[in-house]
């Protein structure tokens, strides 16, 4: 099984910027991919941004150019570096983890993101 652990979420002013990190643990050699969703209140979960154990990264158009994902393989570790923070990027983050076959392993319990003005 994978354990993962968010952190990183508060509050910001629009304009801001915050980091989150997601940690990893457990059977990490069977992760492939892992992400960043986001669910706001009332609205069903979104991807955020994805990346692969080679690196290769994939973004919502709604983040394109404000948002970066990185992944530290050495500490099964994946970030999320948040800037240009709007109040609709309000939500909490979840992080979930791919197999090669791109099956969800498992998500982690979320952390709140709050822009606000």
């Amino acid at each position: 099984q994978v354990q993962l652990v968010e952190s990183g979420g508060g509050l910001v002013q629009p304009g801001g910027s915050l980091k989150l990190s997601c940690a990893a643990s457990g059977s990490t050699f069977s992760i492939y991919a892992m992400g960043w969703y986001r669910q706001a209140p009332g609205k069903q979960r979104e991807l955020v941004a994805t990346i692969s154990t080679g690196g290769s990264t994939n973004y919502a158009d709604s983040v394109k150019g404000r948002f970066t994902i990185s992944r530290d393989n050495a500490k099964n570790t994946v970030y999320l570096q948040m800037n240009s923070l709007k109040p609709e990027d309000t939500a909490v983050y979840y992080c979930n983890a791919e197999s090669l076959t791109r099956e969800v392993i498992s998500w982690g319990k979320g952390t709140l993101v709050t822009v606000f003005s």
